[in-house]
């Protein structure tokens, strides 16, 4: 399978922006693996960041989860005051305790402009960004969270294997 919806300036990216390795990750904030891969991606950053152009798409299981989708929207509605990746690890670093009110008190943390926040929750805007990034993952045979892609091709492994195989291919 490969990546159907080019990585854009749309996209949420971090890392060395002009890196030749893309990693697009699939995720859920709700999702306990993506919980489980939130560490070892922010090690793999740490460790490869200059190298990497990372990038982050919503791929929310509602049925699953029910503040997977308000928290991606929430991470959306941040990022219009500047703190996508704030939101981002915020909610990840909280995944326990994810409901409506951790949204809130999280914006607050980060010293978000809260009437502008609760205003752009309801925006149909970001709305659509989250279902823009949903579809993208369905038409890229995305079927759970977290799913990897590497320079447009799926990558059939978790956020350890890619840890492995980044390892492998830096030692050479």
């Amino acid at each position: 399978m490969s990546l159907k919806s080019a990585v854009s300036n749309s996209d949420h990216a971090q890392g060395n922006l002009d890196a030749d390795l893309v990693i697009v990750e699939y995720g859920d904030y709700q999702c306990p693996y993506c919980g489980a891969a939130y560490p070892v991606l922010k090690e793999l950053m740490k460790e490869f960041g200059s190298q990497i152009k990372f990038v982050f798409r919503n791929f929310p299981l509602s049925e699953m989860h029910q503040y997977a989708r308000p928290a991606a929207i929430a991470t959306e509605a941040a990022n219009l005051q500047g703190k996508f990746w704030e939101m981002h690890d915020a909610i990840y670093e909280n995944q326990r305790d994810l409901n409506e009110n951790l949204l809130m008190k999280l914006a607050e943390q980060l010293k978000l402009n809260i009437p502008q926040f609760e205003k752009d929750l309801e925006s149909t805007e970001l709305a659509e960004k989250v279902d823009s990034d949903f579809e993208s993952g369905i038409m890229s045979g995305v079927n759970g969270t977290p799913s990897f892609f590497m320079n447009g091709k799926k990558f059939d492994g978790g956020a350890e294997d890619l840890f492995e195989l980044l390892r492998e291919n830096t030692e050479n």
